[in-house]
């Protein structure tokens, strides 16, 4: 049974509105004023709320802020019942984050509509979330056990070989071997490092302080930190020659640590679903638009769902393609600019080419 409260100072219109809801089938809960009316949603939690507007203080306007600002009120859905039904008025409560408007005086046609409306928006949410949810569970089913156990089994073999084998194995064997146990634990490593990292932002995302924190930092030479960046990236995976860069220089506002982590996640991204041989570009502006940074590569590029579904833990076709990653870099990089007050949008034509575009705040004069 929907529980739904109603905050209306007239007690003809308040008892008027319970006694059609109660035959309706809701369960129902009064308020006679804004502040009784916030107390009971931040008590009773119902599945949705209708409010006067024009109500001794506080008027519906701060009841609406007020539950917006709490994070277990936060979401109820949020109908205004008003006289008062011009533009501005309507524009002052759908920004402060009302879902409806009915126009005193309203048919119980109209009340009922809007009610039934407001819960048939509730759930299809509520259903793509589910789905949303299930998709993230089932992909870190698929791809986080394999990142995680595949370094895993290059130490513990590699380990094994040289235990059974240590008085047989030459010295070039042993750097070969050791190099080998390097690499999959500096894999596995990373792999963990930006788990943390991933669960760090996003708590610092809802934290005002930590995100004042971030945004007083700043890198005074992007060129020089892109570029470098970039070239071990390519070292990484013996492509040198394929990387081409033409970058511009400012002050951009976030810390070079956190940008050097961008670009990394970024970068590895082009080169690791890119071909040898096939161009990787960063090209960096300055503007007034900001700094931008524009990643390309001629990989296998997405589609238009998959780009829009993108986030931790989602890989896509890894039945046809082998591949390294959790997709937690992207996430990361999403985050940090963001958090940066920045933007990040990708632009891809599959079989063709994939372009990664980042724009910061630049703070040259």
């Amino acid at each position: 049974m929907k529980k739904i409260l109603i905050i209306e100072d007239e007690r003809s219109i308040r008892e008027m509105i319970l006694e059609l809801l109660e035959k309706e089938g809701f369960q129902t809960i009064s308020a006679e004023d804004g502040s009784i009316g916030i107390q009971k949603a931040q008590e009773h939690l119902p599945d949705l709320i209708l409010c006067d507007v024009v109500m001794p203080q506080p008027n519906g306007y701060e009841v609406l802020s007020a539950l917006r600002h709490h994070p277990a009120t936060a979401t109820i859905p949020f109908i205004f019942l008003t006289a008062m039904g011009a533009k501005e008025n309507i524009r002052q409560g759908m920004q402060l984050g009302a879902d409806d408007y009915l126009t005193k005086p309203f048919t119980m046609e109209e009340l009922l509509g809007a009610i039934a409306s407001r819960f048939e928006k509730q759930a299809i949410l509520a259903s793509q979330s589910q789905q949303q949810l299930d998709e993230l569970r089932n992909s870190i089913a698929l791809s986080l056990p394999h990142e995680l156990q595949t370094p895993l089994h290059g130490i513990l073999g590699l380990t094994e070989l040289l235990i059974e084998d240590y008085e047989q194995i030459d010295r070039r064997e042993v750097l070969e071997v050791a190099e080998g146990i390097y690499a999959a634990a500096d894999r596995l490593h990373r792999l963990i490092q930006n788990y943390l990292l991933y669960v760090e932002l996003e708590l610092a995302a809802k934290d005002t302080e930590r995100i004042r924190f971030f945004r007083s930092a700043v890198t005074h030479y992007p060129k020089v930190l892109i570029a470098n960046v970039a070239t071990q990236v390519a070292k990484r995976y013996g492509r040198e020659a394929d990387l081409h860069l033409n970058l511009q220089n400012t002050t951009v506002q976030i810390a070079d640590l956190k940008l050097n982590k961008v670009v990394e996640e970024l970068t590895d991204n082009a080169f690791k679903f890119s071909r040898a041989g096939t161009p990787v570009h960063l090209t960096a502006t300055v503007s007034d638009e900001g700094f931008t940074l524009w990643i390309r590569d001629r990989g296998r590029g997405l589609t238009v769902e998959q780009i829009a579904r993108l986030g931790a833990y989602m890989q896509f076709e890894r039945k046809f393609y082998e591949q390294q990653g959790s997709g937690l870099g992207f996430a990361i990089a999403k985050r940090l600019v963001e958090l940066h007050q920045g933007s990040l949008s990708i632009e891809s034509t599959p079989g063709v080419q994939t372009t990664v575009k980042i724009t910061l705040s630049n703070l040259t004069p």
